[in-house]
């Protein structure tokens, strides 16, 4: 006889925009179950508790000390996450923590090293790594289909107004959003980028202030350079009025594939195609039989966040490792925060190098991405 799942209590701190799409994905998977919430301003958890009809704890220290709790998602502001996700690894917890892990790779390490030191697993919300487009590229890449990677862009231009910005203090600002169109919107293909075509060996960037009174990018250019000799365009800005797909567009010896709102696009392979003569030839204008753009979004979004807390409940039923991990999360920090870097001095900038774990050996156990 198979023994029952265990079901996984959850508890959210932090009950802003994020949370919704927490408490949705964890009702919709029969391994977890929301417990109790808890925020800064108790209110703002009393309505959301009574809405979804768990408990509320106006202390944090009391949130923490439920023993009813196993995992706590981390829905605070980007410059907290640290913070809040020790505290909670301290109290045993395993951790779910919205993008990015935190604003700093030194910040980031420190919640490594937490959760490291408590023996509690951790993932970083990276939910479009469980989108069908990036899901398929990624098995064309292992399948070598796509040749020597040679090229990799991403290309997010969002829109957000100045009243996005206004509607949180923490908002557009360097101490708790640690960045912007960046760090904020673009890190999710800052990730995807790197799980396809590999570790950033250098940076040359711009980062401009164009259309919103924030402190501070709105626009952020980057050429990458990245480890295998690969190089990349990574471009971020939420001054593209009205707002436009993100796209990742990757090219090898074999072929090209683009990935919009996660979707697979475009997959040209040589392959299939065979030989298109010295000038190239024009690519196939219609998406490939089963992508198609999602109707809601919003929905789209609750099954990707809800893929992901499978995955991470996989693996810690099982002992294994979630397919994002903290490492890896570090990773896509310390890409932006060498963008930053190399656009403050005008120079080229080697992201920091990966973690070491307490016994000296590489964090992510050698195999990124």
């Amino acid at each position: 006889m198979v023994a029952e799942r265990r079901s996984h209590g959850f508890g959210i701190v932090g009950c802003g925009v994020i949370a919704p799409t927490h408490a949705n994905a964890i009702a919709g998977l029969p391994g977890a179950h929301l417990v109790a919430v808890t925020d800064i301003v108790p209110e703002k958890a009393k309505a959301f508790a009574e809405e979804r009809g768990v408990a509320w704890e106006a202390d944090l220290d009391a949130f923490l000390a439920r023993r009813d709790i196993d995992v706590v998602s981390v829905c605070v502001p980007s410059g907290l996450h640290a913070d809040i996700g020790a505290r909670a690894a301290r109290a045993g917890k395993h951790l779910v923590v919205e993008k990015p892990i935190d604003i700093t790779v030194a910040a980031a390490d420190r919640l490594l090293d937490a959760a490291e030191s408590a023996g509690v697993l951790l993932t970083v919300i990276s939910q479009h790594r469980f989108d069908a487009g990036p899901r398929r590229l990624r098995e064309l890449v292992d399948e070598g289909r796509l040749g020597r990677l040679i090229l990799g862009d991403a290309i997010i231009k969002w829109y957000r107004s100045q009243g996005y910005y206004e509607s949180g203090d923490w908002r557009g600002t360097w101490a708790l959003d640690g960045g912007g169109a960046l760090m904020n919107q673009g890190v999710h293909y800052v990730d995807l980028l790197c799980w396809i075509m590999g570790p950033v060996q250098e940076v040359t960037a711009l980062c401009v202030t164009q259309a919103h009174t924030i402190e501070v990018e709105d626009v952020a250019l980057a050429l990458l350079r990245f480890r295998t000799g690969a190089v990349g365009l990574l471009q971020a800005t939420t001054a593209a009025y009205p707002g436009f797909p993100e796209r990742l567009e990757i090219s090898g010896t074999g072929g090209s594939v683009i990935v919009e709102a996660g979707e697979l696009r475009v997959a040209e392979l040589v392959d299939e195609k065979g030989d298109v003569g010295a000038y190239g030839g024009r690519p196939g204008t219609s998406a490939p039989a089963g992508a198609t753009a999602a109707a809601d979004p919003a929905a789209l979004a609750d099954a990707a966040h809800q893929a992901q807390l499978a995955d991470f409940l996989t693996a810690l039923d099982g002992g294994g490792r979630p397919l994002v991990t903290g490492e890896r999360a570090r990773a896509s920090v310390a890409v932006i925060r060498a963008v930053y870097d190399s656009a403050r001095s005008g120079r080229p900038v080697v992201p920091a190098r990966p973690r070491r774990s307490r016994n000296g050996a590489a964090a992510d156990g050698g195999d990124w991405p």
